[in-house]
Formats: structure tokens, sequence, C-alpha cells
């Protein structure tokens, strides 16, 4: 069914032709075609009575009578066939048999049809052929086919279930196959990322080489009594490079290395998700010392019993129940360490994080300043960049850029340089890059706006720059621009100052900031318009925050109602009382009117500079910070770009 050939490029035989797949498919058509398939002819069902008139007419030729069926076949002389048009809508039939007719068990066809054709002329006399049907091969037929087809159809759609398992040593394919894991393995030949290739992550990778340097040199550790650590938990934002640390262990250690998602445990059969668990470790054991590596392991690890009553789902919660024992039940030193990620560490179990399971949680952050210039020193080698280009400048101007972003960035570069035919990639594509993946595809339709909507985007984006620009912990403002991108008809970008600690007046001025958009609108229109929707939310999120989360609040005093824990869960109850509940949020407008009229002050205070930026916007479309300075002078207080990020 199938041949050899020799690969030119390669070298490798490889198999061609069709494989069993194809087999199922044509013996399911073949049996289908036997068995329904319709007669050639269609033959019209006709009396006895009206058999003899046809026969004494001389018009049949043929006569083909089933014995034990009683059933006979007619086949009419070729130059009769008109006269039986009518029976057949008017189209006259081109094979046999024409007719067919059904007699009782009394009926002897010898003698009958003798003497038909003694009464006939010999040139008339039709032949006569009596058969008996021999049915036995097609009732066992009958009774088989249908289980036949069901076991085809079941093996044919399951055959492909246990194909991923060859690489993890699984066995043979099929759907007996199905609760065999279907974890991958690598080693060092197949995996080509190192340390090396991961820039930043300094803490992250300290922790994991630790792990790597003790499969590789278990006895500097073990004989002064240490023992392996049973498991890591890689835990960060996504996009900050979990899954490409894990392939970096890969590529450094010299021991196997099994990889598999989380959601290959869950499928739609009980009890395989606990099987594959089962499998896996025992794989584990046979290639130790080796590394387990599951991505995105809240798939299978989310807490049991939270949302029982809302969403329970068993199946999930026993193949929990199976890692956990797994886990657990390694001797000591057995040199199987469990690498897992996942960006939402607060949902997992609580006995999934206990010691002698996932013994450390090691955190992956954004990158900071001096991390976000190595991982664009690594996505820019393969560019052609500019004379202007400098990294530290775009560095600096990505701040809460994960890997992932940064890489996104370095590509839309690269794309933007292409699309307007330069040779190489300079700053000014890098900084479109940013502003495409921050605010949006850049929408050139002239007639987006009108005159009024244009002019009062122009003022409003004059209120947050301004007001921004004046506070002194309110983030630096880079950009200002009047060019419609995705949703925004205008954007103000600032640089956040990568803070780890945000104090009560950095808030408040960040609230301002954000309000000076519709304080603008309503000094300059007398009213406020719908486009500051985003600006609102983001405001009445901080606000309750402080009110609610970091205890902000003279009235509400020192307390705090966040559930870091999610111990909570879907509890519908609220952690305070409803007269509680009525003070902060009257506490939370106190705190907003005065965010408003702060920011209304500022910008009556700076009326005429007000306007010039407003009219600055629209004549260029798009200003920056060397005008704002032009306009009001030296950015207030000394918030400059901080060098660690803000995580907030």
């Amino acid at each position: 069914m199938s041949e050899k050939k020799k690969n030119g490029k390669s070298g490798k035989t490889v198999r061609v032709g069709f494989g069993f797949s194809w087999f199922y498919i044509i013996l399911i058509i073949s049996i289908g075609f036997m068995l329904f398939r319709q007669p050639s002819a269609n033959p019209q069902k006709i009396e006895w009575a009206e058999v003899e008139d046809m026969i004494l007419e001389g018009d049949v030729k043929e006569i083909e009578f089933v014995r034990n069926d009683f059933k006979g076949e007619i086949t009419v002389r070729p130059e009769c066939l008109e006269k039986y048009a009518d029976m057949f809508g008017g189209v006259v039939p081109a094979r046999s048999p024409h007719f067919v007719f059904m007699v009782s068990n009394k009926f002897d066809p010898e003698t009958r049809f003798g003497e038909l054709n003694a009464q006939l002329p010999e040139d008339n006399q039709f032949k006569v052929i009596l058969v008996n049907d021999d049915k036995i091969w097609g009732q066992v037929l009958e009774w088989l086919i249908f289980p036949i087809l069901l076991i085809l159809m079941w093996v044919w759609m399951f055959r492909g279930l246990g194909r991923n398992n060859a690489a993890g040593g699984g066995g043979m394919n099929g759907v007996f196959n199905v609760g065999k894991s279907t974890g991958k393995l690598a080693d060092k030949d197949t995996v080509n990322v190192t340390f090396k290739d991961v820039a930043g992550l300094y803490g992250a990778k300290e922790e994991v080489m630790e792990i790597v340097d003790f499969l590789k040199n278990p006895a500097k550790y073990t004989s002064l009594g240490g023992k392996i650590p049973k498991g890591a938990l890689l835990v960060g934002p996504p996009g900050t490079g979990k899954t490409l640390l894990a392939k970096a262990v890969a590529g450094e250690a010299n021991v196997p290395f099994f990889s598999i998602s989380g959601s290959d445990f869950v499928e739609m059969f009980v009890g395989v998700g606990a099987s594959r668990v089962r499998d896996l470790f025992r794989q584990a054991k046979e290639k130790a010392p080796c590394i387990v590596f599951i991505d995105e392991i809240d798939a299978v690890g989310r807490a049991r019993g939270k949302n029982v009553g809302f969403s329970s789902n068993d199946e999930r919660e026993n193949t929990l129940n199976q890692l956990l024992t797994e886990m657990d039940g390694f001797g000591t030193n057995s040199g199987v360490i469990i690498l897992a990620a996942t960006n939402r560490a607060d949902i997992l179990d609580k006995a999934l994080l206990r010691a002698g399971r996932f013994d450390r949680q090691i955190h992956v952050d954004l990158p900071e300043l001096k991390e976000r210039i190595e991982i664009f020193n690594v996505h820019i080698k393969n560019l052609k960049l500019g004379p202007d280009f400098n990294v530290e400048f775009m560095a600096k101007h990505t701040p809460g850029f994960s890997g992932a972003d940064i890489a996104n960035v370095c590509n839309e570069a690269a794309l933007n340089a292409a699309r307007n035919n330069k040779s190489t990639v300079d700053n000014q594509d890098f900084l479109d890059a940013v502003d495409r993946i921050v605010g949006g595809l850049e929408r050139k339709n002239a007639t987006i706006m009108t005159p009024q909507e244009k002019r009062t985007t122009a003022y409003h984006e004059a209120g947050h720059a301004i007001v921004g620009w004046l506070l002194p912990n309110a983030d630096p403002v880079f950009k200002v621009s009047l060019i419609p991108r995705g949703q925004a008809l205008g954007l103000t970008w600032s640089l956040p100052a990568e803070r780890k600690i945000v104090s009560k007046s950095c808030m408040v001025d960040q609230m301002c900031t954000l309000i000076g958009g519709r304080v603008a609108e309503e000094i300059i229109n007398g009213e406020p318009a719908s486009g500051a929707l985003n600006d609102l939310e983001r405001l009445t999120r901080i606000a309750y925050s402080m009110v609610q989360y970091y205890g902000m609040s003279d009235t509400v005093g020192a307390l705090s109602f966040y559930d870091s824990t999610g111990s909570r869960g879907y509890d519908l109850t609220k952690p305070y009382s409803e007269k509680t509940a009525e003070a902060m949020d009257a506490e939370v407008k106190k705190i907003v009117d005065d965010v408003h009229e702060k920011t209304r002050q500022i910008l009556v205070d700076h009326m005429d500079a007000f306007h010039r930026i407003a009219g600055l916007l629209l004549e260029k479309e798009v200003i920056f910070a060397d005008d704002l300075e032009a306009v009001l002078g030296p950015k207030a207080g000394n918030a400059k770009a901080e060098t660690e990020t803000a995580d907030e």
C-alpha cells in the first residue's frame, strides 16, 4: 500500500502512498455502495393480469422468475417500448428489467409460462429464466454491517489521539491509548535556546540555573545534606518570558526534559486526565534525573471546591488530586523536578503551592530599563538599523512593556520601514510602532471628525497635557496627538515613572491628569461630552482603590478590603456593612469632587497657555514635550522616569 523513496536533501527514507486511514475510507464507501446502491433501471410494478395481456400481445422478450420470492422481472422487446412510455413519465427506459410483478405461492411458473408461450407464434415467444435467490449472505451482512461500520468509524476517529504519545514513550497509538501522557520529550540536541538567549530576568535565571546545576552536580549539594527541590513555579504577567525560560532550561540541562500544557490533561473521557498524570510521572521516574515542565498549570490546578454550585468540574479536580499525589510521592533525591508556569497564581489550589510540592515560586516580572535594553538588543540583531537608532532611547520610552511587547515593537518597526520603502529601520519607525501598539492602528479617513469635534478633541487633549505637565507628581507627558487611533479620537502619551511604591499625592495628581480632558470640555463648551469615558473609568477605579484597598481615607480609616488570597472566591456577601459602603461611596465622591475642582483651577489659571497648546494641536496635529516646555516652561517638580519598572 506504500513505497519508499530517498529524500534528496536530508538523505532520509520517506514513506509515500496512503495509509490505513485511506483504507478505512475506501472500505466504508465500498460496503455502502454494495448495500445501498440502486438498481440500474427503475422497473414499474404491475399486476399478473397486465402481464398476461403483454405476453399475448407479443411485447415480452424475457421473464426472469425467482421461485422462492414469487417475483418476476419483465424485459420488453425494444420495438415495443414506445407503447409503455406513458407508464414511465414519457421517458422510454434504456435498460431492463422494465416491469416487475408478484404472484402467490400457488403459482406454477413452468406450467403457466409454457401455456402462454404455446398460444404465441414462434417469433413472439418469450424466454423464461427460473432462479432461486440465495439470501443467506445478504441476511448476514444486514446484521453485521451496522456494528462493523460503528467499529470502523470509532477506530478511524480516535486512532490519532495517541499519535503525540510517541515523543513521550506512550506506546502504540489508538483509542485504547488515550490515557497515555502527551508530554513531549526534549534533549539538548533538539532545543537551541540557552540562558544566553534569555535577556534580563536576572533573579529568575539565577533561581532556575541553580536547579539545573543541582541536576548536573548533585553531589555538590547532597554532600552537605541538602535535598533536591520538588518543584518551582514561574509566576508573572503574560509575555514576560516564562515559557522561554523553561526552553532555556531544556537547552542547558543535560537531562531529559518533558514539556506539556495544563490543558493536555483535560479530555472528554472520565478518568483520562488522572491516567495521563500517572503515565507522565511514570515516564519521568524512568528517565530520572529529569525535568517536567507544565505550561499554564492553572488549567488543571485551579483551587478545588471554590466554585461548587456554580461550575464544579469533578474530572478536573480528580486530575489535580492525582497531580498532588504524584508530586508528593517522590523519594528523596529521586532526581525529578517539576517546573510550571502561570500568570494566575492567585487561583491555584493551596495544596499545590505548599512546601514539598512547589517549593519555590519564581517571580518573572516586567523588565526594568536595563533589562529592556538587553531585550531590544536580542530582537534587533537581524534588523538593518539606521544611524540615528538609539536603543537606550527606545528602552526609556517603553516602560511597562513585556518581552513579547518589545519583540512586537521591533517587528512592527521593520514592517513600517518596508511599508515606506526605506532601506533601514530608524528611530521614527520604532516610535510609530509603539504608537500603533499602544494606541491602535492610525485611522486616515479625513472625514472621521467634524471641525467642531476636532476642536473639542484638541482642547480635551490639551487639558490632559497641561495638567500632567504642571503637577509635580504626574507622569511626564511625551507626546500629544490629534490623529485618531483605534477607538480614540486623540491621545496623550505619558512616560510612567517606574515606581514600586505610589504615594497618595501621586494618585491624586494622576487623577487630575485623567479628568483634565473632561474639565477642559466643560470650560470651552460649557458642558461635558462622551469622549472622557475611559478617563472617568480609570479615575473611579483609582479613587475606590484609595478608599477600599490602601486605607487613604480619613473617614473610612486605615482599613483594607482587598482579598489578596482569593479565599473569598464566589462569596456574594461584602466584607463590610451597608453603612460602611455608604461612607466609602461618599468619600470617593468627595475625592473626585476635590480632584475636579483642583484641575479646573489649574486650567483657569493657565488659560492663555491652554489656548496656545490647543492651537498648536490644531495646526500640527502632533506635538511633543519640547513644544509643551516652550509654552509652559520646565516640567513641574522632579518627576523623571525612574529606572525601575512600575507594576501598579
